[in-house]
């Protein structure tokens, strides 16, 4: 299962991680659909109802745009069926925050929107999950290995474009962002109001270096072209699409303090490495000092801060003082992928 993500990006440099190819090859950078990069909100600990980035085709929108054109929403997590009768979304009796890839088509909520085409990609930095130790559980925070080699022309390539340099995208050089399959639909309220847009992950079995910490896994797509298939619902019909809904042994994670376990803790130190044994942070690589560098180039001023909560004081008092997520994650990181716990 997935029940708990990250994404601290702010909603600019979510637009750059997601630069596609279209079918002439050239790279695209997608906009966010009117009003929704306000709609969504950093956060180091998302949990199911908060708003995501979802990456989607614009032709879910306008019929006649292009049929390789992609478009960045905020969408509510939890899936709400388009037939759901009351007017209150937080009335449904059972969760959709998670789609099994196995019963997707026998399920009433997933059905309609499978067949119609109605295809995500959900972004995140990583998820989390939770090993059982005993009688506690002890959570990991899983994602993308990380590239440990970002070249000066890369970073003043990337800085070019930030400044406006350039007319073509230039390849995304930060944190590689998580790619998951999911489904959405768009709900109106009976009584008439605004439509809501929700979607859910879709599982599968965990690959073999994650079923240590738990059965289930996200369905990540991997690579540009993955993605595309996944989105492109007008080539791609859905049982070819479910192809791709396989377990991946890509992913590596760390383990994580206990603290990401409350939904309303929502600072660096929900993705902060972790050593088991000692209970310390781990030292900083080589890679990781590459990629700080890279940070260091970038816009942070640009970064909205995470969301908060009124009654948690003292962790929005360390989300002002906090360098972001991913800086303070890679002054401790391991890159190392791990295969046992």
């Amino acid at each position: 299962m997935c029940g708990r993500t990250a994404c601290t990006l702010a909603p600019d440099e979510v637009s750059r991680a997601c630069l596609y190819r279209n079918r002439t090859g050239r790279r695209r950078q997608p906009r966010w659909r009117d009003g929704d990069a306000d709609k969504y909100k950093p956060s180091y600990n998302k949990s199911p109802q908060s708003q995501s980035p979802v990456l989607l085709s614009q032709r879910h929108f306008d019929k006649n745009a292009p049929a390789d054109e992609c478009v960045l929403a905020s969408m509510r997590w939890g899936l709400v069926p388009a037939w759901f009768r009351e007017n209150d979304p937080n009335k449904m009796q059972y969760s959709t925050s998670n789609c099994r890839s196995e019963n997707m088509l026998s399920k009433k909520s997933y059905k309609g929107p499978m067949i119609k085409g109605q295809r995500c990609v959900i972004l995140a930095d990583g998820f989390y999950e939770w090993k059982r130790q005993d009688k506690e559980k002890q959570p990991f925070f899983i994602y993308f290995p990380q590239s440990e080699t970002v070249t000066v022309e890369e970073i003043a390539t990337a800085e070019n474009i930030l400044c406006g340099v350039g007319e073509i995208p230039a390849e995304w050089t930060g944190w590689k962002l998580l790619t998951i399959a999911g489904l959405f639909d768009c709900w109106t309220p009976p009584s008439g109001g605004e439509p809501l847009y929700t979607y859910s992950v879709i599982t599968v079995n965990a690959s073999p270096n994650l079923q240590s910490i738990h059965h289930r896994m996200p369905a990540i797509l991997d690579g540009e072209e993955e993605v595309r298939k996944w989105l492109d619902f007008g080539e791609v019909k859905s049982v070819d699409a479910m192809k791709l809904l396989q377990s991946k042994d890509i992913l590596t994670f760390h383990p994580v303090s206990s603290l990401v376990n409350n939904s309303r803790n929502n600072s660096s130190d929900c993705v902060q490495p972790m050593d088991l044994n000692s209970k310390k942070e781990p030292k900083p690589t080589a890679g990781s000092k590459m990629m700080m560098s890279w940070l260091k180039s970038s816009t942070p001023t640009k970064r909205k801060e995470p969301e908060t909560n009124e009654k948690n004081e003292e962790s929005t008092k360390k989300l002002c003082k906090s360098p972001g997520a991913l800086k303070q994650w890679l002054q401790g990181a391991n890159k190392a992928p791990k295969s046992s716990v």
